[in-house]
């Protein structure tokens, strides 16, 4: 069967829940950005406004299938302007070689970055479709199902309703494990240190001894502050260390490695395609590798990762990976993926899950385990019309 059609376009996915939230918005300090030391920027000045992706790969049949991922505009030129006419043609089951194809001629111009999310599109998109044309869920294109049910934990990306509202709404969900955000860093000085480790103490106070608790600084800390916090966090048990430094710092990682030994370090978000994985992996710079599903590659990178971790004794615990269904099919088929991670909010305190769903056809967690549907491809449970309609 070959390709028909690549097209990419803007979507709106935001949830519209019905059911309110028990407290309301709250005026509270935001996390930490690697924008800090300059305080004269707001998030609103320097964050980009461009839109979510959606993109839809058609045979020659009619069938077709969905991608997503973010950075709208130069991404959607990307696929519709570069992709589309290239792949346009291909057997649409030769995802190694669309895979491939993509990276390759993306180079010019960096296979990295936004190019790597524009594959993303693309791949997940072609595995949507692989699995309809087959009649099988992805999960079992991968090689099946690897355990029963993901675990999952909640990151408390929203801080408008006040982490301690939404650490309980969290554990009262059924989430065994969360995960807080710093709101200091190295221009905070001592202060910045004492007020993050307030953070961690309450929130371990919380979770109580029974449960998981990890600490993300978003890329905005330094080699002296991330040694120092993991002095003052120790009493905590927390279980790991999140994005500490900018992504590029491999240096910076391996002297982290060098100093805290002992310490468990996270990161991944920020890497794109295989190759950053495999010189953290080959070098031991951190213990678990946290690759976007929709931002790395899609399935066809997230493999790769998972089976260079295997094989350097290393865990991979995606992104975001149980916002959508392409994440929770990829965790549920590979053994180096033990837990996954819940975020975009999870849901405002007092409103269920299932109203949080982005996109139809997306298994809401239940008692903090989820397991995708057993329908063809990624299970996604929408028609070209609804695309349409959540076009912007």
């Amino acid at each position: 069967m070959k390709i028909k059609e690549i097209r990419a376009a803007a979507i709106d996915l935001t949830p519209r829940p019905t059911t309110p939230p028990r407290v309301p918005r709250q005026a509270v300090e935001g996390f930490i950005t690697p924008m800090a030391r300059y305080p004269e920027f707001r998030r609103s000045d320097w964050s980009t406004r461009w839109r979510r992706t959606a993109c839809v790969v058609t045979a020659e049949d009619g069938t077709w299938g969905l991608g997503l991922t973010t950075h709208g505009g130069p991404v959607e030129r990307v696929v519709n302007d570069h992709f589309a006419p290239v792949l346009a043609g291909q057997d649409c089951l030769a995802t190694e070689k669309l895979w491939d194809l993509m990276r390759r001629i993306s180079a010019p111009y960096g296979s990295a970055g936004l190019a790597s999310y524009a594959i993303s599109a693309v791949d997940n998109a072609l595995w949507d479709l692989k699995g309809k044309l087959l009649g099988r869920p992805v999960y079992e294109l991968l090689g099946g199902p690897q355990k029963e049910r993901i675990p999952c934990y909640a990151s408390n990306t929203d801080l408008s309703y006040g982490t301690e509202h939404s650490l309980a709404w969290f554990r009262e969900l059924g989430f065994r494990a969360v995960k807080v955000f710093l709101r200091h860093g190295p221009v905070s000085g001592l202060e910045g240190l004492r007020r993050d480790e307030e953070v961690v103490a309450r929130a371990r106070e919380q979770v109580g001894d029974d449960g998981e608790l990890m600490v993300d600084a978003w890329m905005s800390l330094d080699v002296e502050y991330t040694v120092r916090l993991a002095e003052a966090l120790r009493p905590y048990r927390v279980k790991w260390l999140e994005d500490v430094l900018l992504p590029e710092d491999m240096e910076g990682y391996a002297r982290l490695r060098q100093r805290l030994p002992g310490a468990t370090l996270a990161t991944g978000e920020h890497w794109y395609t295989i190759h950053p994985f495999a010189q953290a992996a080959s070098r031991g710079l951190v213990d678990i590798l946290q690759p976007d599903v929709a931002w790395v590659g899609g399935i066809s990178a997230s493999v790769r990762i998972c089976h260079l971790a295997e094989a350097h004794g290393l865990t991979v615990i995606g992104h975001a990976g149980m916002n959508y269904p392409y994440g929770q099919h990829l965790a549920l088929a590979m053994p180096a993926i033990p837990w996954g991670e819940r975020s975009e909010g999870v849901a405002p305190p007092g409103v269920p899950l299932a109203e949080m769903v982005a996109l139809p056809g997306t298994v809401p967690i239940q008692d903090g385990f989820v397991r995708p549907t057993d329908a063809p491809g990624f299970g996604i449970e929408v028609t070209r019309e609804w695309l349409e309609r959540a076009a912007v």
